[in-house]
């Protein structure tokens, strides 16, 4: 896994899939090209001083890390945004989140498609 640093790739990946629990944001865009999945985290300033958005985005760091690979589709981005419930909620229940998120994301309908079927 390869980890998202531009905000070009940041961007495209908000136009994908998203689903939301108590303490973060799943993104998922696919891409058309053989590369790596890759992974993006992002805290917003509104979340807390530098510290505990730092602290957020270790545990999302850690979350992913212990994630079997094969919870995420290939030749896929993915961003976890971070929200402030992320520095009181347990590290197990937050496991748990991730990849109920992930599995809610592998039943969407990409929106691009949805975009198409409505403007016909």
């Amino acid at each position: 896994m390869d980890r998202l640093r531009q905000r070009a790739d940041f961007l495209a990946v908000a136009n994908g899939a998203r689903t939301s629990v108590a303490a973060f944001v799943v993104q998922r865009r696919r891409r058309d090209d053989d590369g790596p999945i890759r992974i993006g985290f992002t805290v917003t300033k509104k979340n807390g001083t530098a510290t505990e958005r730092n602290r957020i985005r270790r545990r999302l760091r850690e979350l992913v890390k212990r994630l079997p690979a094969i919870s995420l589709q290939a030749h896929s981005d993915y961003v976890l945004i971070g929200r402030r419930a992320a520095l009181t909620c347990g590290f197990s229940n937050m496991l748990g989140d991730l990849r109920q998120a992930l599995h809610r994301l592998d039943r969407q309908i990409p929106r691009a498609v949805t975009e198409k079927n409505d403007e016909t």
